[in-house]
């Protein structure tokens, strides 16, 4: 049963899983304590705090350990701003972070605060020098100067990579210090650039789950939040789970020392996917950089695709993997991210490979995939042809009110073919990720995206002029 969804939580390392027993034995013990219990617990406490020091690339009295990254990304959010409250109120963060930082950020806001939102181009990436410009007092308006930024170094849903070293240089000019969530990243390398503040999670490289860490830099102004505490510096109050530690460490270790050779190998097969995938299935999109990117992650959309359909049907042939689509049950709106690079949204599938993947389960997703896209396009009743010559009437209109993706894509394509070149299909929808689909299907299939304006009955009209 392979396993493709290690951008959601990877296998537990089998050095984790030897750390984590062996420490349950030797590291019980209150590592604050003086007794040889408790010096013992403290040893393997310090020890861990140093390899994951040497992996963050930071000193071991900059880095504490966390309950979990998005404590990490909260603590480090809510520190930072309140030791530079006084130089201002005002946070920069790019569209595509994880919702930890942008929940942090609409908290910041709902507070007074305010938060500048950087995009990003149609590959997930923000263009360096639009986030430096973000950076200065101006771009804020009243709000002022930035008092933190923050930019992921790699995008968990994409896999692409963001230019973490030229905007960090760019806040080091302007004087604000840069938090990186480094979850999706850390296991393959350090972060490069002058970072301020960097969290991870451990299990995102094979560590055990509850296990988090914040790096800030000496020197970077830090308030910690909360009533104070004596543990981790203040920073993460509370006894430290020291077994899970120790695993996330070791496991930390571990990884990066398969990961030249590992990556390369999950590389090659993800090239695989990127190259096959629209080769097989008609009407796919394939999103992310295609070379700034993670090794082991791709996403691909394909239209007329229910995408909770899709990932059940995966999922009974045996394939674990994981959507951004809006068509999921756990939401209503298209991932937040595939909403910022304007692509589309329906039919998203997330394949991310854990280290060990093997090859032929590469092969025999490939076999399954256009075997299952087509069975839910059938019962979806999609289109399987592009439109003929038509002399119906020039303009017509298509009700998809009250109905989800990707029936209102699926419905725009049945009737494109019934106006003449010329004419225009006026589709009205209020489903939340029509905004995306059918700009999205327009410029798959050539057709014209005329625009969109508020319907009088509710919902919005999206305009199509057929083109070809």
């Amino acid at each position: 049963m392979p396993y493709f969804d290690a951008a959601s939580a990877a296998p537990l390392h089998p050095v984790a899983r030897q750390a984590l027993l062996a420490s349950l034995d030797e590291g019980w013990a209150d590592p604050a304590r003086l007794y040889r219990e408790g010096r013992r617990a403290r040893l393997l406490l310090d020890a861990a705090r140093e390899a994951a020091a040497e992996a963050v690339g930071c000193r071991p009295d900059e880095l504490v350990f966390t309950p979990s990254g998005t404590r990490a990304v909260h603590a480090g959010i809510s520190g930072s701003l309140a030791g530079r409250r006084r130089v201002g109120n005002r946070i920069v963060v790019s569209a595509v972070e994880h919702s930890s930082v942008l929940h942090a950020a609409e908290s910041h806001a709902a507070a007074g605060g305010a938060v500048t939102e950087v995009p990003v181009g149609r590959t997930g990436a923000v263009d360096a020098d639009v986030f430096a410009a973000a950076l200065d007092a101006g771009a804020g308006g009243d709000a002022g100067t930035a008092a933190l930024a923050c930019l992921q170094s790699a995008n968990h849903e994409v896999g692409t990579e963001q230019p973490v070293a030229e905007v960090a240089e760019a806040c080091r000019a302007a004087g604000v210090p840069l938090l990186v969530d480094a979850a999706q990243s850390l296991g393959w390398g350090p972060v490069e650039g002058g970072w301020s503040l960097l969290a991870a999670s451990a299990h995102k490289w094979g560590g055990p789950a509850g296990v988090g860490l914040l790096a800030v830099r000496k020197g970077v102004r830090f308030a910690p939040q909360g009533p104070s505490d004596e543990r981790e510096s203040g920073r993460a109050p509370g006894f430290e789970n020291l077994p899970a530690i120790v695993a996330a460490a070791a496991s930390l270790r571990a990884v990066r020392a398969e990961a030249a050779a590992e990556g390369a190998r999950l590389r090659a097969l993800v090239d695989r996917i990127r190259a096959r995938v629209p080769e097989l299935v008609p009407d796919v999109e394939v999103v992310g950089d295609p070379v700034r990117r993670l090794p082991h992650l791709v996403t691909f959309s394909c239209l007329y695709v229910d995408g909770e359909t899709l990932l059940h049907e995966l999922d009974r042939e045996g394939f674990s993997v994981s959507s951004g689509s809006s068509c999921t049950s756990s939401t209503l709106t298209p991932s937040h991210v595939l909403r910022a690079m304007g692509v589309l949204s329906e039919g998203n599938v997330r394949v991310s490979l854990p280290a060990g993947t093997a090859e032929e389960d590469v092969d025999r997703f490939l076999d399954v995939l256009p075997v299952v896209v087509a069975g839910v396009r059938e019962r979806l009743g999609a289109p399987a042809t592009s439109p003929a010559a038509a002399a119906g009437p020039d303009s017509l209109v298509v009700d998809a009110l009250g109905r989800r993706c990707p029936i209102p894509v699926i419905e725009l394509a049945k009737v494109i073919g019934d106006v003449p070149v010329g004419g225009t299909v006026t589709v009205l929808a209020d489903d939340a990720a029509a905004r995306l689909d059918i700009p999205a299907w327009c410029e798959m299939r050539r057709q014209e995206y005329v625009g969109e304006s508020p319907a009088a009955g509710g919902g919005v009209a999206y305009v199509v002029r057929r083109v070809n």
